[in-house]
């Protein structure tokens, strides 16, 4: 992979792990479930450790952060947790699904792109990992209510 294609690719990152850093942020101030609310503020606590990581690997190469994507993605992350949370603890845990699920099959495809022995592959396994684990969180924590919502009916 080209080395302009691996700079696009983690601009991409960046913005998108931004973002969900301010989803799950602004997520964790609109529900009343306080364990929902702490692992909220531990993912966001672990998408900035992804922002980080990319940030680096980004001057490394010689360019820094895309300034739109840190200006833009911090809002829509804010905004999208706002109307996210205001739909629903399922509604809620249903988009970050969604969100996570579109953040592994991008992972795995520049996993892929950039191959084994490539310095990003461990980091960027790392990143795919911490992804899998939130959205198993947010399946389990969803499937616990929907269960305890058909037991009240």
């Amino acid at each position: 992979m080209e080395k302009d294609a691996i700079i696009k690719k983690l601009q991409w990152f960046y913005v998108l792990e931004l973002n969900q850093v301010n989803l799950y942020l602004a997520q964790s101030k609109q529900v009343e479930d306080f364990y929902l609310r702490q692992t909220l503020l531990r993912i966001a606590e672990v998408e900035q450790g992804h922002v980080e990581n990319i940030r680096a690997k980004l001057q490394l190469l010689g360019v820094s952060a895309p300034v739109m994507g840190e200006t833009i993605a911090p809002l829509a992350g804010m905004v999208g947790g706002f109307a996210t949370g205001k739909a629903g603890t399922i509604a809620l845990l249903k988009a970050n699904i969604d969100l996570e699920e579109k953040a592994m099959k991008d992972y795995k495809d520049f996993i892929l792109r950039v191959g084994k022995n490539h310095e990003l592959f461990e980091m960027l396994w790392g990143h795919l990992i911490d992804e899998d684990l939130h959205t198993a969180w947010f399946a389990n924590k969803m499937k616990e209510l929907e269960e305890n919502m058909a037991g009240r009916q």
